[in-house]
């Protein structure tokens, strides 16, 4: 009788330690990228805004020390309409982000710097210039206002921004402001809270413009100049606005939030004035 032998047949532990590797190799990727990712939220929601506040805060304070001890004019030299553009692809719209204007024309967006006729236009802050203290009581919000919509040079600072344009505080037409509503200190992120009766106070060099909040356009399009026109009137929706010339203000944003899809509005009217 013949005696068998077994036979052991070994699997091939190079080609497992290969895939073993592989795994490994891409789980270390997954976890890298998952970090590189979380970063990159926790510097957008977390960092910008804290840096964009402090700026923010300390500009505003700059202007109260500089307006207490009543130095120089603080204004630019020039008229901002004589100068080309007006800073690209602000939070508040999309075409008449970069000009302050209506792309359609006879929705007078460029007729609502008539507002700013006569001295006040002689007089008008440079670009990027921080000019004005904007304050809305039931939002706790107190912010810079700064000449133009330019993200690196206005919007980004966590400052909000004047439509180039368009009235200056307390002129007959419409004071139109653009602020961010996510990142970079999000002054209006929720503007959406505003209920008519609210208090927007505009504080300059000279006086305090009191607004009140008046009416509110939920979402239109990016395009929708109307409501930054001297006569504030939604072109995508022409119910919603006004008929008549008077003192407006007029906020926009993005919305949804941490979207830039469609535009948020609220608009007010100018209620008292009060000297310095």
């Amino acid at each position: 009788m013949r005696e068998r032998i077994p036979v052991v047949v070994q699997r091939n532990s190079r080609g497992r330690r290969v895939v073993a590797r592989g795994l490994w190799t891409a789980a270390e990727l997954v976890v890298t990228l998952g970090v590189v990712l979380l970063l990159l939220v926790v510097h957008q929601l977390w960092w910008t805004n804290r840096q964009a506040r402090a700026g923010a805060e300390h500009q505003v304070r700059a202007l109260e020390r500089e307006w207490g001890e009543g130095a120089g004019s603080g204004t630019g030299g020039g008229d901002p309409r004589d100068e080309a553009g007006g800073g690209g692809g602000g939070e508040g719209g999309g075409d008449w982000d970069k000009t302050g204007k209506s792309s359609d024309s006879g929705a007078s967006g460029g007729r609502s710097g008539e507002g700013e006729g006569g001295a006040g236009a002689r007089s008008a802050p440079r670009w990027d210039q921080a000019y004005a203290v904007i304050r809305i009581p039931r939002l706790g919000l107190v912010a810079p206002v700064a000449q133009g919509i330019s993200k690196s040079g206005v919007l980004d600072k966590g400052y909000v921004g004047h439509y180039p344009r368009t009235a200056q505080p307390g002129r007959p037409g419409n004071f139109a402001l653009a602020g961010h509503r996510n990142t970079h200190g999000e002054p209006f992120r929720y503007i959406n809270r505003l209920r008519r009766g609210d208090r927007i106070d505009v504080e300059t060099r000279d006086a305090v413009y009191m607004y009140t909040v008046d009416r509110t356009l939920a979402r239109t399009s990016p395009r929708d100049g109307g409501v930054i026109a001297a006569v504030p009137r939604s072109n995508v929706k022409p119910y919603t606005g006004y008929t008549e010339a008077g003192s407006y203000v007029t906020l926009t944003t993005c919305t949804p939030e941490f979207t830039s899809r469609y535009r948020l509005v609220v608009w007010g009217k100018l209620m008292d004035v009060r000297s310095r």
